[in-house]
């Protein structure tokens, strides 16, 4: 669902967004020795099943994560993805997917290749029902004001609808660029007609447009992580080409491919070695 909501207007909205290091600020040395050689994750944020309407965020503790109805940021980036699961184990995730898409074009796994004409991408492939066999997703990016690392969440088959049209009415349609203005992701409770199930859908708003002066610093740093988003996405989508060549020679035996997720490293290192974090 999106909403153009114009009923925030707190003083927390009108503070200034604060951008990982901005205005060149040095890092803390000692915060770059606790984490130098760490191969650290993007937090995954995960849209809740049942209906929820709370976002769940780690904590460090599995047992006691954090909860709340809103997440509010920049969407630095978003692009699409595909996964293809046995049958099954769609909702597992200790079972990756056996072919996968980083950009919903080119497919990689079992079946793999072109995504617009592959059979498990048609309505009706589902098991299920009507659906699709192939589970097309977006994934976003989300950076909230002061902390170091975005979040990425990505958005289900069915709140893909809602985020085309979020897009559409609050960028395309103004000209102006994702990372433009502050958002909120909320939750709304929707149900299966077919199975009576519950089920959750993100909702967005946007809170404030930037301008001027913060609305340069905000497209410099997305600018710069877009770029490094891309080229993270190359190196992952080469790993995959070959574990999908591998699996060729291996008289068709199963092979467990990448997770859908990315990984970085600093000091101010994606993927482990050489992409570094936008500054």
């Amino acid at each position: 669902m999106y909403q153009e909501n114009s009923a925030h207007n707190s003083a927390e909205l009108e503070a200034p967004f604060m951008l990982p290091l901005a205005d060149g600020e040095a890092m803390d040395d000692g915060f770059t020795d606790d984490i130098d050689g760490l191969r650290l994750d993007f937090p995954q944020i995960k849209v809740p099943g049942g209906g929820m309407l709370q976002w769940e965020l780690p904590t460090g503790d599995p047992q006691n994560p954090d909860y709340t109805k809103y997440l509010d940021g920049v969407i630095l980036f978003s692009h699409n993805n595909n996964a293809y699961w046995p049958s099954g184990s769609e909702y597992d995730s200790s079972v990756p997917p056996i072919c996968q898409s980083l950009d919903g074009k080119l497919g990689y796994g079992n079946p793999g290749g072109t995504c617009v004409d592959c059979l498990l991408n048609q309505y009706g492939s589902s098991e299920s029902g009507a659906g699709k066999a192939c589970k097309n997703m977006r994934t976003i990016y989300l950076l909230r004001s002061g902390e170091f690392i975005p979040m990425q969440i990505n958005l289900p088959p069915t709140s893909l609808k809602a985020f085309s049209r979020f897009v559409n009415a609050v960028f395309v349609y103004r000209r102006r660029r994702i990372f433009s203005c502050i958002v909120r992701l909320s939750l709304t409770r929707a149900t299966n007609a077919r199975t009576n199930q519950d089920y959750s859908v993100v909702s967005f708003a946007k809170l404030r447009d930037f301008t001027g002066e913060e609305l340069a610093q905000v497209a410099a740093y997305a600018n710069d992580f877009i770029q490094r988003i891309k080229q993270m996405n190359q190196q992952r989508a080469s790993a995959l080409r070959s574990a999908s060549a591998l699996e060729e020679e291996d008289d068709g035996q199963p092979l467990r491919l990448p997770e859908n997720g990315a990984h970085f490293a600093d000091a101010r290192v994606i993927d482990g070695e050489r992409e570094k974090l936008p500054a």
